[in-house]
């Protein structure tokens, strides 16, 4: 078993993924060779969360800023989704220099540290283009400078059997050391041009709750808004889902949140339930989120979808065991 410690790690999207041992859509991903023996982050809610789905050596609810590397188990896989609002193009107005915006130092003072033989970042889309791409390369540089050669490339989460459209960038570092041995190849797509619809999260379009439902004044709203809002994000079933966020427990049908049009007629719209959000994500059914209705919606929308991820740890294990044939 390869040693995995997870930073950032949140309900534990992309420890679902490198754990594997599960099924979405009707497809068996296997039992992949890695062993959680650390998870940090801030949030005690998502810990919670991550402690109900998972076995793994010790669970930490601190900031990483105070984290001694010595604190840490030795690893040989580190992986981690630093925080990425102040990459986000959705709010450009957000300091791409703020304190969250370095946190991706944190993790490559850890890798350096430890020396994993690999390391998984990820990051949203607009981490790669903001400021004409400097900050991608200062992220990059400060990575290489621990020691390690970078593959870099933007997934979409629906290439890989996720229904959602959603993309992200994934940095996978090398040890120099085993660079020399083996070059690192990113998984192949699986469902380039056969993506997974949104009808495989949500069966049905009418339910029952009423929670779930916008108001009749909520529809007039948006009705009666300026032709250059942006409206109208209900969703076609057959197409996968647009990218879900935290914000889900708080969308509305004029903000950029993809949400449900249940009856034309009548006019009735509703949002996803946490179920559909947590499939959205690629989440296997019996993954189980603790705290509120809310709680689960921000933590579902913070996630890495565990599908994609387990396609890159998967390209991470043949990596591993590559070169461990070519060293005997």
């Amino acid at each position: 078993m390869y040693k995995v410690v997870s930073l950032f790690s949140g309900c534990g999207g992309a420890d679902q993924g490198i754990i594997g041992n599960f099924v979405f859509n009707q497809k068996q991903y296997k039992r992949l060779p890695f062993e959680l023996v650390y998870a940090i982050d801030i949030d005690q809610k998502a810990l919670n969360t991550h402690r109900m789905n998972f076995e793994c050596g010790k669970v930490v609810c601190g900031d990483i800023c105070a984290v001694d590397s010595g604190e840490i188990p030795d690893c040989d896989v580190i992986v981690g989704g630093f925080p990425c609002q102040s990459f986000s193009t959705v709010n450009p107005t957000k300091d791409p220099f703020d304190e969250r915006a370095n946190l991706y130092r944190q993790m490559a003072r850890i890798v350096k540290d430890k020396k994993p033989k690999v390391f998984i970042a990820e990051n949203v889309k607009g981490m790669m283009t903001l400021h004409k791409g400097q900050i991608f390369k200062r992220v990059i540089e400060e990575f290489e400078n621990a020691g390690y050669q970078t593959y870099s490339k933007l997934f979409h989460a629906a290439d890989y059997g996720v229904p959602q459209k959603r993309e992200r960038v994934i940095i996978v570092g090398i040890r120099n050391d085993l660079n020399d041995i083996l070059k690192y190849d990113f998984p192949e797509e699986t469902n380039k041009d056969n993506w997974v619809p949104l009808s495989v999260a949500v069966p049905e379009l009418a339910i029952k709750e009423e929670k779930y439902y916008f108001s009749q004044r909520a529809v007039q709203g948006m009705k009666n808004a300026k032709n250059n809002m942006k409206r109208g994000l209900y969703q076609d079933l057959n197409q996968p889902c647009l990218t879900v966020t935290s914000h889900l427990a708080k969308v509305s049908l004029n903000s950029r949140d993809p949400v449900l049009l249940v009856d034309p007629q009548r006019e009735l719209y509703r949002r996803f339930t946490p179920q559909e959000a947590a499939r959205i994500q690629s989440f296997p059914d019996e993954f189980e989120f603790t705290g509120s209705e809310a709680d689960a919606y921000r933590q579902i929308g913070n996630a890495i979808p565990p599908v994609m991820f387990w396609h890159i740890s998967d390209s991470v294990r043949q990596y591993l065991e590559g070169v461990q044939q070519k060293i005997i």
